[in-house]
């Protein structure tokens, strides 16, 4: 048997050892937000020649990307829903925004789940992509949102 698909180990670094602290055979969120933007392939073709076994090559986007997930206060345990976001960019601005746990009220979107939304920029380093992340997430605000501010840097 051959498996075709993903795999994803979740590691943490502590002392400079890693540690396995999850694996799963799917895309794991907030992972699927760096790699989808570099996939330079066509995805519903990959998806489509797996039953025949045809494999396409996969063609990667040589840019760095990062990701910073806005997340409810409170979260991962009890949240409160339904806090007005601002700054959301409008739709002629470049950035990658992906709405988690966001609704449509009235002409507000709001928070309706504890990952709200994550900011996925690209740069031709981790630095840069980082960089732009951290000041892509800084102009969204909602009532009891944090972000982790230590994304890709070794403690």
């Amino acid at each position: 048997m051959v498996y075709e698909g993903f795999v994803f180990i979740g590691l943490m670094i502590c002392d400079g050892d890693p540690f396995v602290i999850e694996y799963n055979v799917r895309m794991g969120d907030p992972e699927t937000e760096v790699v989808m933007p570099r996939l330079a392939s066509d995805l519903l073709s990959l998806l489509a020649s797996l039953p025949n076994e045809i494999t396409e090559e996969v063609k990667i986007d040589p840019r760095f990307a990062t990701t910073v997930m806005a997340v409810s206060g409170g979260y991962p345990e009890k949240y409160e829903k339904g806090k007005v976001i601002h700054g959301l960019p409008n739709a002629a601005e470049t950035k990658t925004l992906f709405h988690a746990g966001t609704t449509q009220q009235g002409a507000d979107v709001v928070t309706s789940g504890g990952r709200v939304l994550a900011t996925t920029e690209r740069g031709t380093t981790m630095e840069e992509a980082l960089a732009k992340s951290y000041e892509s997430i800084k102009q969204i605000q909602f009532e009891g949102m944090y972000y982790r501010t230590d994304i890709g840097f070794d403690l």
